[in-house]
């Protein structure tokens, strides 16, 4: 049963199913493993959210910023940004039961040796401790008090771990790892403007993953989030997000034998 590997998708509805025609997909057989967002600057996010959602079982996805960004919105939080295209969902007659789904997706997965999460993991955190921390802020996410979840969620402080944070502090720590991180120092504190390539941030910053010591590092982390980084495979990280909306590639990765597997993407935006 093979598993893909599929960066973001962003709406580029089109460029999934030359991709899924790619890999030869097969729902009965295959697997797919989504890295994060689904939605949002491409062309035709309900297309996305409509073919995802009835894959049923054959696909895994975890939330992306994106994605909480779109269910936020829906729920009266947060504000529209320059690019979003997000109006096609929140008009469309299934909304609700799509977003109703795409809440109850998850933030983090592990598997086989696999984590799967959008954006990283905080240096200090082991596998068994991030999904953990995903569970606490998924049951936020998907209880009766969700509103409230989304009305806490924007933010960037606190900008780094400590296990006395409470409430809406430790979940929103929670969801800024898995959906936003890509620069940390090396004690863990969270950086998030910065968002050019390995090497062109300032000191003491640097990408999570290459902090020495980082407890996950036993697995391999599988991710998207970071368009600028490219792809990456490697024996403990798999980067996906080929710039697919910035007319790059959409990229997947077997992960029984990491070959990779790509489709060139029409220029949608262009980044700035």
């Amino acid at each position: 049963m093979p598993t893909y590997a599929i960066g973001d998708i962003q709406g580029c509805h089109d460029s999934l199913l030359h991709l899924l025609d790619a890999i030869a997909f097969d729902p009965g057989v295959d697997r797919l493993w989504f890295v994060g967002d689904l939605v949002n600057r491409g062309p035709d996010s309900l297309g996305v959210l409509r073919l995802i959602r009835e894959l049923g079982d054959a696909a895994i996805c975890v939330l992306g910023n994106h994605d909480l960004h779109l269910l936020a919105l829906s729920e009266g939080f947060g504000r529209v940004h320059k690019g979003d295209t997000l109006e096609q969902v929140l008009s469309a007659p299934d909304r609700d039961e799509l977003l109703h789904w795409l809440r109850h997706r998850r933030l983090a997965w592990g598997e086989r040796g696999f984590l799967l999460v959008h954006a990283g993991v905080l240096p200090g955190w082991t596998p068994e401790a991030a999904l953990t921390y995903a569970a606490e802020a998924e049951a936020a996410l998907q209880g009766a008090d969700y509103r409230g979840f989304f009305k806490h969620m924007y933010g960037n402080v606190p900008a780094a771990w400590d296990n006395a944070l409470t409430g809406t502090d430790r979940l929103r720590v929670i969801v800024n790892t898995f959906t936003r991180l890509r620069y940390c120092s090396p004690a863990g504190e969270m950086e998030f403007h910065h968002k050019g390539a390995p090497d062109s941030q300032p000191a003491p910053w640097m990408p999570w993953f290459d902090v020495p010591g980082r407890a996950s590092a036993g697995v391999t982390c599988v991710i998207g989030h970071w368009s600028t980084l490219g792809l990456i495979n490697r024996p403990n990280l798999i980067a996906l997000d080929t710039g697919c909306l910035w007319g790059g590639q959409l990229t997947a990765v077997r992960l029984e034998d990491r070959q990779t597997f790509a489709v060139a993407c029409p220029q949608q935006q262009r980044p700035g």
